[in-house]
C-alpha cells in the first residue's frame, strides 16, 4: 500500500478459485484479459486485493500454475490471514484479534465426533481454521449439530460451507467480509480510503464480502447457487451487486463496465492497432500493447507485413541498447531483424506474455522509466525477468520511443539454452 501516494483510484477485492482463475480455461483466457487491463490502466494508482479460501502453501502453488498477478495485499485461509506486497509481511494485529474465544484443540476434539467431516490436508489446517471436506447430503444436518456442539463450549466461532464439499470452522470475528472490513479501516486511518470498491466472488465463502458497506459487487457468472441463494434472500434490493452473465476475470472486466468505475476494454480485446484510435499515451499502456504484439507477432495471429515492421523499427531508438538478461548487449537497431526472423516460431503452441508489477516513474519532461516483470510461458515453462525501459517521446512524431532495454533473470526463472528469449 505504501507505493501509492494517496487514496486507490480502485480496490479490487477478488476470491481466487473459479472468480479471478477459471480452472476450466486451459489457456487462461479471462485472467490473461484481466491482466493486461491492470496493468495498463490500474497498476499505478489502484489496489489489487486477493481474497482466497487458500492456505499460503496451496495459493502459492496456484502462483507458479497460473498467470496471476503480484496483489498488493493477500487475505487467505478464508479470511484469518492477511499478508501483504510479494514479501507476504503477515499482519500480526488481525492475528491477535483473532485469538479472542478460540479454542483450537476444543474444536478439534468436537469435529472429531463426526465421522462426516474428512480433514484436509495438513496445509490446510491453519491456526485460526479448521477445514474439512463434507458431502453435500449431509451436509445440513452435521452443520446444524457441530454448530449447537461447539456452542455449549462458549466459543466464539462460525461454520463456512462452501463449494458443496468444503466446511470451515474459523473465529466469529473471521471471514473474508471481516478481513476486508479490517483493511477498510486501515485505509480510513491512513488517509487512503479507496475511491471505489469491488469485491468479487463464487461461492458460499464469499458472501460476506457482500456485505461490508459502500462496495460494489459481482457474483460471475459461474457463480454456485448458494452464493446466488444467498444474495436472493440478503441483497435483493441492493442495486450494487449484480449477477455477471460472463465467467470468471472476464464478469469482473464486465462489472467494471456495469458500474463505470474505470475503463474495461482489456489491450488484449484489441485486435487491430492499425485501425485502433486509443487515446492513452501512457508508459504502462505502452509496454503492455508492445508485448501483446510481440506475443502475436511470435504466433502469427498478426500478418507479417512491411508496415508493422517499419512501425518497429520507428519505435526504436537506433543508438540505443538491448541488454539480454544473460548480459549480452546489441543495438537496438538490430532488434527489428531479430523481430522479423522470429515470425510465427510459436504459431500453434500455447505461447503467452504477461507483465506483472508495472511502475512508472517520470524522470524528465519527455523521459520514463518503467519497470516490470516479463513473464513468457509455452505449455508448462515459465520464465522471467525484471526488465527496465527508457521511454522517450521527444524522439517520436506520436507515442513513445524505445530509447534503452535492460533485462535480468529472476532467480530459478532463466531459460534453457534452446529456448530463444527476445526482449
Amino acid at each position: 500500500m505504501d507505493r501509492l501516494n494517496g487514496p486507490p483510484r480502485l480496490m479490487i477485492v477478488s476470491d481466487l478459485d473459479f472468480t479471478m482463475v477459471d480452472h476450466e480455461d486451459p489457456e487462461n483466457l479471462s485472467l490473461l484479459r484481466f491482466n493486461a487491463l491492470w496493468e495498463a490502466y490500474y497498476r499505478h494508482d489502484s489496489l489489487l486485493v486477493y481474497s482466497t479460501g487458500r492456505s499460503p502453501t496451496i495459493y502459492k502453488q496456484l502462483r507458479n500454475e497460473k498467470p496471476l498477478l503480484t496483489p498488493d495485499i493477500t487475505i487467505m485461509s478464508v479470511g484469518t490471514e492477511i499478508a501483504y506486497g510479494e514479501p507476504m509481511v503477515p499482519d500480526y494485529d488481525w492475528e491477535q484479534h483473532l485469538n479472542l474465544n478460540w479454542d483450537r484443540d476444543i474444536i478439534t476434539q468436537e469435529t472429531a465426533k463426526f465421522p462426516q467431516l474428512i480433514p484436509q490436508a495438513c496445509t490446510e489446517q491453519r491456526p485460526h481454521k479448521v477445514s474439512f471436506f463434507l458431502e453435500k447430503p449431509n451436509s445440513l444436518e452435521v452443520i446444524k449439530a457441530l454448530s449447537e456442539s461447539l456452542e455449549k463450549h462458549k466459543l466464539d466461532v462460525k461454520i463456512i460451507y462452501s463449494h458443496g464439499t468444503a466446511l470451515d470452522v474459523l473465529p466469529k470475528g473471521a471471514d473474508k467480509g471481516q478481513a476486508l472490513a479490517y483493511l477498510q479501516r486501515k485505509l480510513k486511518a491512513n488517509g487512503r480510503v479507496p475511491l471505489s470498491s469491488l469485491v468479487c466472488g463464487d461461492s458460499g465463502n464469499d458472501a460476506e464480502l457482500f456485505t461490508v458497506p459502500d462496495v460494489y459487487g459481482v457474483m460471475v457468472g459461474n457463480a454456485q447457487e448458494e452464493l446466488l441463494q444467498w444474495c436472493a434472500e440478503n441483497a435483493r434490493n441492493n442495486p450494487n451487486i449484480i449477477h455477471s452473465t460472463e465467467r470468471c476475470a472476464s464478469g469482473i472486466i464486465q462489472a467494471i463496465g456495469k458500474f463505470s468505475i474505470g475503463p474495461n476494454v482489456s489491450p488484449r480485446d484489441i485486435k487491430d492497432w492499425g485501425k485502433c484510435r486509443v487515446n492513452v499515451l501512457s508508459p504502462g499502456y505502452e509496454v503492455v500493447k508492445f508485448y501483446l504484439l510481440y506475443e502475436r507477432w511470435r504466433r502469427a495471429e498478426v500478418e507479417k507485413s512491411d508496415q508493422i515492421l517499419q512501425n518497429l523499427k520507428s519505435s526504436f531508438y537506433p543508438l540505443g541498447t538491448f541488454v539480454h538478461p544473460s548480459g549480452t548487449e546489441q543495438p537496438m537497431s538490430k532488434c527489428k531483424d531479430m523481430m522479423e526472423r522470429l515470425y510465427g516460431d510459436k504459431q500453434g503452441k500455447q505461447y503467452c506474455i504477461w507483465l506483472d508489477r508495472v511502475s512508472t516513474s517520470q524522470i524528465g519532461s519527455d523521459a520514463w522509466l518503467v519497470k516490470f516483470d516479463k513473464w513468457e510461458s509455452t505449455g508448462e515453462e515459465r520464465h522471467c525477468c525484471l526488465t527496465t525501459v527508457l521511454l522517450n517521446t521527444k524522439q517520436a512524431e506520436e507515442g513513445f520511443t524505445w530509447m534503452h532495454i535492460h533485462q535480468t533473470w529472476l532467480d530459478g526463472l532463466e531459460t534453457k539454452p534452446r529456448i530463444v528469449w527476445f526482449l
